[in-house]
């Protein structure tokens, strides 16, 4: 009787561990795949350059999704975040013109491209230095 409860206790332990484990992992892709989303942020503030926002925001996505499965929630998340204060942005620049709703959509597309694992390149402006 005595091995059967061991058995158990065991069983459920590793069960615990494991769960806490994929926990920290996912945190930690998340993380990670924050920093990866601001570091393409700050290289597009920083390179100011015409057309490369698309771009920016595919690589962003594409290294945050590398991480894993933190890193892609992470990516949504920030996305999603920036789409959304952007619109309300819009919304008082521009009113309901729908002047916003093309580029957010846009934004979205090449945000999903880059998650779902495409070359981010597909975006890239003729030109852009290749430091980025």
């Amino acid at each position: 009787m005595s091995t059967m409860k061991l058995f158990t206790g065991l069983i459920l332990c590793s069960l615990v561990l494991g769960v806490h484990s994929r926990w920290f992992s996912f945190l930690g892709e998340a993380y990670d795949g924050a920093k990866d989303m601001w570091r393409a942020y700050s290289d597009m503030r920083e390179a100011n350059f015409k057309n490369s926002d698309k771009y920016f925001h595919a690589r962003g996505n594409y290294d945050a999704a590398q991480r894993g499965p933190g890193g892609v929630w992470a990516a949504e998340v920030i996305s999603d975040a920036r789409e959304d204060i952007q619109r309300v942005t819009d919304l008082f620049k521009h009113g309901d013109s729908g002047h916003g709703r093309e580029d957010s959509e846009a934004d979205q597309f090449a945000n999903r491209w880059g998650r779902s694992g495409k070359d981010p390149n597909y975006f890239r402006p003729p030109g852009l230095p290749k430091k980025y």
